[in-house]
């Protein structure tokens, strides 16, 4: 027996005086982040070509703050401490290269933050979830259970730029997971247009691309709110319509790659893709709104547990692999360049070009689980 993670998403339906006390809370978080931040910021200024020496620099602490800063008691202390663990995961990675310096938090982005269960101190029942340091209990749409053999290790409250509350609960499960014998295979070849080209049948995901189907709408949306008087009520009114947009095509996305997903994880004992740098790929092809529009980034970690959770797996092959090149009948390699569609080679076969580089990716993967 494991333990594992899972984490449960809600809908939050706070009254007044709670969404007051969620906003204090989002404040004082974000408050004690950046003063820590410009503390470590100043530090680093100072000790940059010492490193030894910067790294025998300690962390500021929320207790610090707290007598210069009464308000900060009124919040959970909890919330204030996670604050401080996620700068310095966020400064380990900037040290390790995985990362830029961080940056200070901003209002104007997603609110949140995370408190632990401690003592009980977190309870979801009857459709309501108590909170540390608020009185009543918060109404919750709760869509599903969560199982009795879950525990609960944490909770991360948010809010949208549509003012919609969100609660992700973080529980902890033993399971028994154990190793299939991998029978059914699927390699799957990243598609601009269409998410994925898999290599059994040739058919693509179809993804609708959201984003692209609701560009006019937004163009429309955010050329009226430029012409509002910033901060007035016409333009808050206006710049929810826009949040909204973006918001719908998120779920939207988010919805498409789930059913993706969870498809493929039933259908094949081991999904095969390629290790992708899409950043990389958006900026140096000029693909910015695709890539963002298609969510590989976002597909893979959905494919990844929901394999992993049934003892199956995801492998990862090189991104230099040339799996567009490589004739999937007789191995040879030869350019081609991106406007030809269909791969043609000097043996007689002729496929279509993505689904020729999605069988290269499972012939690549089974090489690498053999």
């Amino acid at each position: 027996m494991t333990k594992q993670n899972k984490a449960y998403k809600y809908r939050l339906l706070p009254d007044r005086e709670q969404r007051i006390f969620l906003a204090k809370t989002f404040g004082c978080v974000r408050f004690v982040y950046n003063k820590m931040l410009e503390e470590r910021k100043e530090m680093y200024e100072k000790f940059k070509d010492d490193k030894e020496q910067l790294k025998e620099q300690k962390f500021p602490t929320p207790a610090k703050y707290k007598d210069e800063f009464p308000f900060l008691k009124e919040v959970d202390s909890l919330a204030l401490a996670n604050a401080q663990i996620h700068l310095q995961n966020a400064y380990k990675n900037f040290f390790e290269g995985r990362a830029e310096f961080p940056k200070f938090k901003s209002k104007k982005k997603k609110q949140s933050y995370t408190t632990n269960m401690v003592n009980s101190n977190i309870k979801l029942e009857n459709g309501h979830i108590k909170l540390p340091k608020i009185k009543k209990p918060i109404k919750i749409k709760q869509h599903r259970e969560i199982p009795a053999d879950h525990k609960i290790k944490s909770c991360t409250i948010s809010k949208t730029k549509t003012g919609k509350y969100y609660i992700s609960i973080l529980t902890e499960y033993e399971k028994d997971i154990q190793s299939i014998k991998i029978q059914k295979v699927v390699g799957l070849d990243f598609a601009m247009d269409g998410l994925y080209v898999e290599s059994e049948r040739g058919e693509k995901a179809n993804y609708p691309r959201y984003y692209r189907q609701a560009l006019d709408k937004l163009a429309k949306a955010q050329r009226i709110l430029s012409r509002r008087k910033k901060g007035s009520a016409r333009w808050e009114k206006q710049r929810l319509k826009v949040a909204k947009l973006y918001e719908k095509t998120a779920n939207q996305r988010r919805n498409f790659l789930h059913h993706k997903s969870k498809e493929l994880a039933t259908n094949y004992d081991a999904v095969i893709i390629e290790d992708l740098d899409m950043k990389g790929m958006s900026q140096a092809l000029n693909f910015g709104k695709s890539v963002h529009d298609n969510g590989w980034g976002m597909f893979t970690n959905f494919l990844e547990y929901k394999l992993k959770e049934q003892g199956k797996q995801l492998v990862k092959i090189d991104k230099w692999f040339p799996s567009t090149k490589k004739c999937s009948c007789c191995g040879k390699e030869k350019e081609i360049p991106l406007s030809e569609r269909v791969y043609k080679c000097s043996c007689g076969f002729v496929l279509d070009r993505d689904h020729n580089s999605a069988i290269n990716v499972k012939n690549e993967g089974l090489r690498l689980l053999a």
